[in-house]
């Protein structure tokens, strides 16, 4: 199964346990593949460098590059191309669509709510972290 994860999948996921960690742990074990972006792990560092998320990095003992550089190594890098707006009350959700697009993926896995909104865009489902985990361990 090929996904993209959304910003907010990741940082739960590498932050904390829980569903979107046990994501990471499929990817880790080759169960699936994630693809990302330029764009998309430009965001995964602005927000992992954010004040709110400084008490959980030191007390895991990381730091936001460790964390986006590790990410680097497990998703595959694409440079999908610019698409129309589809999300205007947060267009930053746009480069989560054209990474996917960009990469053929089976679905987009997302914790927000105006991606989840949408169902899915073309042929791609966008659903949570719990649908997705439920597809790979039916």
């Amino acid at each position: 199964m090929q996904i993209v994860a959304d910003t907010n999948t990741l940082i739960s996921g590498l932050l904390w346990s829980g569903t979107p960690r046990r994501l990471l742990d499929a990817a880790h074990a080759g169960k699936i593949a994630l693809y990302t972006s330029s764009i998309l792990l430009a965001e995964l560092e602005d927000v992992l460098g954010r004040g709110k998320f400084a008490r959980r990095l030191a007390e895991a003992g990381v730091t936001a590059q460790t964390l986006v550089l590790g990410y680097a190594t497990l998703a595959i890098l694409i440079e999908p191309a610019r698409i129309a707006p589809v999300i205007i009350d947060d267009p930053d959700d746009d480069a989560v669509i054209a990474c996917a697009i960009a990469a053929q993926v089976d679905c987009i896995v997302s914790g927000d709510s105006h991606l989840l909104e949408l169902k899915q865009y073309e042929a791609i489902p966008i659903i949570t972290a719990a649908a997705c985990l439920a597809h790979i361990n039916p």
